[in-house]
């Protein structure tokens, strides 16, 4: 069975390649989600993507994903700081995700160092660059075999 896994970017990370190449890799967003794709991963994934510019278009997309994803990686960009809705969106999703940051967020300017996201996140990983994404994608799937180990468990204790 393939787990499900939906990346979730936000404002100007349609940038990638041509923004602050100092700061991010010199490569498109298209081929960091190659990147991703081809990565080996442990298990079987299956992996969509939804980026947008607009915080009212990331939480639409997180709100109608439902049971259709086990995991969800996200990189809010900017919106990762100050977006207290973006937060209540993932909390009501109810699906473990993993924040994702491209840049190491805490070598950049002081006010990117808080993020409303990290508290609720299964993990965070902080300057991955082109491997960001699949270092989330293998700390989700990590996180949900965990998950099942302690469920079959717990159904083992049940029974005896």
């Amino acid at each position: 069975m393939k787990t499900k896994i939906l990346i979730i970017n936000g404002p100007n990370l349609n940038m990638l390649g041509i923004r602050e190449t100092s700061i991010y890799p010199a490569v498109t967003l298209e081929r960091m989600l190659e990147i991703t794709r081809e990565f080996n991963y442990c298990r079987p994934v299956e992996i969509d993507h939804f980026q947008s510019n607009h915080e009212g278009a990331l939480i639409d997309r997180i709100q109608t994903a439902g049971s259709a994803y086990d995991f969800f990686v996200v990189n809010a960009g900017a919106l990762t700081h100050y977006s207290i809705a973006l937060r209540d969106a993932l909390l009501a999703a109810g699906l473990p995700f993993a924040e994702v940051h491209i840049s190491n967020i805490f070598a950049r300017e002081p006010f990117r160092h808080k993020s409303v996201l990290s508290d609720i996140a299964v993990t965070v990983v902080s300057g991955g660059g082109e491997l960001a994404y699949a270092l989330g994608i293998t700390a989700g799937i990590d996180h949900l075999a965990k998950k099942n180990r302690g469920a079959k468990a717990s159904a083992r204790e049940k029974i005896k």
